[in-house]
């Protein structure tokens, strides 16, 4: 059962509240030049799976994934127009798109999740890790689902609220109080999977989420400067997240039946 007063509300400085809106500006970057695709079995760096996060969609990391195809990694989109419905429904058909991703990659590849697309990327590692290469997490309340300021969580109420008036996609009181909670937030508690890497980035200027529920024991942790909104448009976070993805490869060897370099 998800207790919100285990944390209570999180309450950043009105500082923070005023930069976490200018955070958002950084995604005019979004219709900035496009570039080139990657072939994700001729790569060298490992291909990755971008994950939005709450109420956004595939086009809040394209800014990211831009990034990473300049630094060679092929990226592909998780198919979320809009990150809004009920954890376990997007659960399945984030693991459904990651089993395609591979098919396509031809090897694992690793899984790059914003706020609460974190959230769920921890999740799937737990019941998919044969299919990564790693994990990276943006901001991401990996401790308690519900882990952010008062304003947000009453966000989420309202929309448990309209899900009962007809909104069946958004999330519903099942994800927040009931048995959806019960079996995702297990998830969340789960141990990691032996020898898969697994990040989480944060910032103690994140003016959404509590900046202490992204430090999961299993993590290693990486303190970064940028807001909560802005993880995604940082220069700083882009460049340290493409260079830790290029060593995923080295940490983890491929399962067998997975092709070599000499074989793409």
């Amino acid at each position: 059962m998800v207790d919100v007063a285990e944390w209570g509300p999180f309450t950043p400085p009105a500082a923070l509240r005023r930069r976490e809106v200018f955070g958002w500006l950084g995604y005019v970057q979004a219709v900035g030049p496009r570039v080139p695709a990657v072939d994700a079995r001729r790569s060298a760096p490992v291909p990755v799976l971008t994950v939005p996060g709450f109420l956004t969609g595939d086009w809040s990391m394209i800014p990211l994934a831009r990034h990473l195809r300049r630094s060679g990694h092929a990226t592909f989109t998780s198919g979320m127009a809009l990150n809004s419905g009920c954890t376990e429904m997007h659960l399945e058909l984030l693991e459904r798109r990651l089993q395609q991703v591979v098919d396509e990659a031809g090897r694992p590849v690793a899984l790059v999740g914003q706020s609460r697309g974190g959230t769920l990327c921890r999740m799937l590692a737990v019941r998919r890790p044969d299919l990564l290469a790693g994990v990276v997490t943006l901001a991401s309340p990996l401790l308690h689902q519900l882990a952010a300021t008062q304003s947000l969580v009453s966000q989420v109420k309202l929309m448990a609220r309209l899900n009962v008036c007809g909104w069946p996609w958004l999330l519903s009181s099942e994800c927040l109080f009931g048995g959806c909670a019960e079996r995702t937030s297990a998830l969340l508690e789960s141990p990691w999977p032996a020898g898969l890497p697994f990040v989480s980035m944060y910032s103690r200027q994140d003016g959404v989420v509590d900046w202490r529920s992204c430090l999961d024991p299993a993590a290693e942790h990486v303190e970064v400067g940028s807001t909560h909104n802005g993880m995604g448009t940082d220069r700083h976070v882009q460049r340290l997240l493409a260079a830790r993805l290029r060593t995923f490869g080295a940490d983890r060897s491929a399962p067998t039946g997975w092709p070599g370099e000499a074989d793409q």
